[in-house]
């Protein structure tokens, strides 16, 4: 009978998948603030919670100690990883480095029309959650969409390398595109600055189809500045704070 394991010993589909459901299920955790800065990971009740066994857990421990959110301690196992605002901020700027660099071999290199066709769908379709002055912002529906958008935009240069270094940014603590939207719906200004994000997701295709590299590059970049700058105002504030519970992994400033 078959253990479901290839013979030559490599991990097989099955076992990515259990690793990677480990992996995302530990990160929503850290990210939910469900597991605080310096709490111990147990891994027999991680286990229980995830419904997984101790191998796929293991191998996720050890991936989320690469991407900076746990660390080894001396007892043995992982811990969650508190971490500055500076360490937040850096995390940003990398996304932003990586998605330049992206947009910008985009542009030059030039991409296929599916690929341009998928973006201007998902532009119209961010218009649409925004909707027009006066009317609610479907949350939901834009967090979804910008999630794709920035998917998509880390694969259209064709570099599986780039777009593997990106999903390992936006895997840093709170480098998400979507991270602090949560928080900014509760500003006055929260539609204004989704019309503004829209616009550069715009120009950037644009900069892309005219194979602008730089213009495309610089774009990409700032683009990832407004993420900074709502880091700003969510730490700011402690009624925001509570908005994403798991900014009470951040060291205080000292």
């Amino acid at each position: 009978m078959s253990s479901g394991r290839p013979r030559n010993g490599r991990a097989g589909p099955g076992d990515r998948s259990r690793t990677l459901d480990a992996l995302l299920g530990i990160r929503e955790l850290i990210h939910s603030g469900q597991a605080r800065a310096g709490e111990r990971l147990s891994e027999l009740a991680l286990v229980e919670r995830l419904g997984l066994s101790r191998t796929p857990v293991r191998a996720a421990l050890a991936r989320l100690e690469q991407e900076g959110l746990v660390e080894a301690i001396a007892s043995g196992g992982y811990a969650v990883r508190a971490f500055s605002a500076a360490d937040v901020a850096d995390a940003i700027e990398l996304r932003g480095v990586l998605e330049g660099t992206a947009a910008r071999l985009a542009a030059e290199r030039g991409c296929a029309a599916s690929a341009l066709e998928e973006a201007h769908s998902l532009l119209r379709s961010l218009g649409e959650a925004i909707g027009a002055e006066g009317e609610r912002v479907r949350f939901d529906d834009y967090v979804a969409c910008n999630e794709r958008f920035h998917a998509l935009l880390a694969s259209m240069c064709g570099s599986p390398v780039i777009a593997r270094e990106i999903e390992r940014a936006v895997s840093l603590p709170f480098a998400s595109p979507s991270a602090f939207l949560g928080a900014q719906a509760e500003l006055p200004r929260f539609r204004a600055e989704l019309v503004a994000a829209q616009h550069q997701h715009r120009a950037i295709i644009e900069a892309i189809e005219r194979r602008e590299g730089a213009r495309a590059e610089a774009l990409a970049r700032e683009h990832a500045r407004l993420a900074q700058r709502n880091l700003g105002a969510v730490l700011d504030s402690d009624a925001l704070m509570e908005r994403v519970p798991g900014l009470a992994s951040i060291r205080p400033q000292t």
